[in-house]
């Protein structure tokens, strides 16, 4: 009998700091930047996002996530197997964020471990977790994303700053007898690695290169629609589905035109796409399992719908997964 996973629970944490457009004004102005609501919006459709405050790191955002998805699969912590965090903002070099979560959910014993794929980190992660449990090697598996991109941006730039915010949100992913993810399709290519990145580096205690994010927006856009589209028609053509298979397109929240765009080439209505990116911003490997649960407790999205996933983020890396919830 073939083996599957499905997911049995989702979660989300943001930081209770929401910062509007507004308040994003007002700190630049700080700064001698000039920047408009109106500017933000019409490039990004972003309207708020949340920030921590001092103290809080990744591994307390996803571990509370990770609560919220346990609780709504009926389950107790202890019962988890595999542990997997996609972060690009670990709270340290190491042990990993994976680590530390599951100290702070009071388990120990099973794998845990981080996977670096930044925006698309969440996609990779839930393909690495399904592929395990297919091969028997776990059972119930918490698949998250968290980030606190907010201690990586440079407040001089205004084309960055106001761009990303923090969170978490996780699933937990349950072995099955029905199938639950159907295809995943997952890529990279390192000659684009200098468009989105964080050039710096710890050595001898010191922080070597520049260690706030820097981002080709230009570049990033035309890359971005072309190859989500790719993604996007590969995970179909695997699971035997076309686009009028979909019920929602979740894809990850880094900007309103790429999103848009990419729903015009899969043909789908932006009433089929999640949409959080006006709330949140951009959230790196936390905004599609953020929207994913946005939208389940929102009542949107219900049980037997078909889901697609999507995202891309610095390396250059990208990718999709199809599923049935």
């Amino acid at each position: 009998m073939s083996l599957y996973s499905r997911i049995l629970g989702t979660g989300s944490c943001l930081p209770p700091r929401r910062l509007t457009n507004a308040d994003m004004v007002s700190l630049l102005a700080q700064r001698g930047i000039e920047t408009n609501d109106e500017w933000i919006v019409e490039r990004t459709g972003i309207r708020a996002r949340h920030f921590v405050d001092e103290g809080v790191f990744s591994s307390d955002l996803g571990a509370q996530a990770a609560r919220q998805a346990l609780l709504a699969a009926g389950m107790a912590a202890e019962q988890i197997d595999l542990i997997i965090v996609a972060t690009s903002t670990p709270d340290m070099v190491f042990p990993s964020t994976a680590a530390i979560v599951q100290h702070k959910l009071g388990i120990a014993g099973c794998p845990a471990f981080d996977v670096q794929a930044v925006c698309s980190g969440f996609v990779y992660a839930l393909t690495v977790a399904d592929a395990m449990i297919r091969a028997g090697n776990a059972r119930k598996a918490l698949v998250i994303g968290s980030e606190v991109f907010s201690r990586l941006l440079d407040f001089n730039d205004r084309t960055t700053c106001v761009l990303f915010g923090d969170g978490a949100g996780a699933v937990v992913l349950g072995a099955s007898d029905t199938p639950g993810i159907l295809a995943s399709d997952l890529h990279a290519d390192g000659q684009h690695v200098g468009i989105l990145c964080v050039p710096g580096h710890v050595n001898g205690g010191q922080i070597m290169g520049d260690p706030v994010l820097k981002m080709d927006g230009q570049a990033v856009f035309k890359l971005a629609v072309g190859v989500l589209e790719q993604a996007a028609k590969a995970v179909l053509a695997k699971a035997g589905k076309t686009e009028a298979d979909i019920d929602w397109l979740i894809p990850h929240q880094a900007n309103i035109r790429i999103m848009a765009g990419t729903a015009r080439k899969l043909k789908l209505p932006m009433d089929k796409v999640v949409v959080t990116v006006d709330q949140h911003g951009n959230t790196s490997a936390a905004s599609i399992p953020l929207a994913l649960d946005h939208a389940v407790r929102a009542g949107q999205i219900r049980p037997g719908q078909t889901l697609m996933l999507e995202g891309v983020g610095g390396g250059f890396t990208w990718g999709a997964v199809l599923l049935n919830f």
